[in-house]
């Protein structure tokens, strides 16, 4: 996870999250991991946890979805920064796994931005980009943006601006447009209201995910509160095969 992310990757993951995978399969409740009433409302954190009350904005049709969150049975809302190298990885793993489900329909996918601006100085711009080619080519051509642009970035700030016109054009769409869109700073405000969504919702460090089942969010935290980060693919294939069977 990014910002403690060289403590955070060296944490013992095949120890914790077996009983977290059982804990939200007997009842979406307690121990590590931390729930809210509704997703609407704030909940409290889990005992020992070190994190305040915290508010995920409910899915709406503004949001970058892929599958759908009314019929599904686990919603994944993943919050993330083009630039972090985690998040990167992270991108691979959900791709895959929803991939395995979307047949099923039990499953839903949520981007949305939480670019670490004191790191990741390039990253605004990058989620800019995105948000220009879904308005210019729809959600798919935003997944599809999306992807490429994780594919291509070297992370940590390493991406030439310039490639983002590359990727748009990759992904079908008018250059020109795409051009006139990124450099006019449109969605400049929105990333920005993205940003501090995702703090509200818990977001100290990037990757973060949210499952929410039943209108109830279930943040991916450990003991202590704090998010779990980029959680390798066994991981978390077996927290949503656990939650979808």
């Amino acid at each position: 996870m990014q910002n403690n992310e060289q403590t955070q990757s060296r944490m013992s993951l095949q120890t914790m999250i077996i009983p977290i995978a059982i804990i939200i399969a007997g009842g979406l409740i307690a121990g590590g991991i931390y729930m809210t009433g509704t997703s609407q409302k704030a909940g409290t954190a889990p005992l020992g946890a070190q994190k305040a009350n915290i508010v995920v904005e409910p899915v709406t049709t503004a949001d970058h979805v892929l599958g759908d969150p009314k019929t599904a049975k686990v919603t994944i809302i993943e919050y993330s920064d083009l630039e972090c190298p985690f998040c990167k990885t992270y991108h691979e793993t959900l791709s895959k796994i929803y991939d395995e489900n979307k047949a099923s329909g039990k499953l839903a996918w949520v981007f949305r931005h939480a670019p670490i601006v004191e790191l990741h100085s390039k990253a605004p711009k990058e989620a800019e980009a995105t948000e220009c080619a879904a308005e210019l080519g729809g959600n798919a051509v935003f997944w599809k943006y999306l992807s490429e642009l994780f594919a291509t970035t070297p992370t940590n700030n390493g991406l030439n601006q310039e490639k983002l016109y590359e990727i748009a054009s990759n992904s079908g769409l008018d250059s020109k447009a795409f051009k006139k869109c990124l450099d006019s700073g449109k969605y400049a405000m929105k990333i920005n209201e993205q940003i501090m969504a995702s703090k509200k919702a818990g977001v100290e460090g990037t990757p973060y995910a949210v499952l929410v089942m039943d209108g109830k969010n279930v943040p991916l935290v450990d003991k202590d509160g704090n998010g779990m980060g980029a959680l390798p693919y066994p991981q978390m294939k077996q927290i949503i095969d656990q939650l979808i069977k």
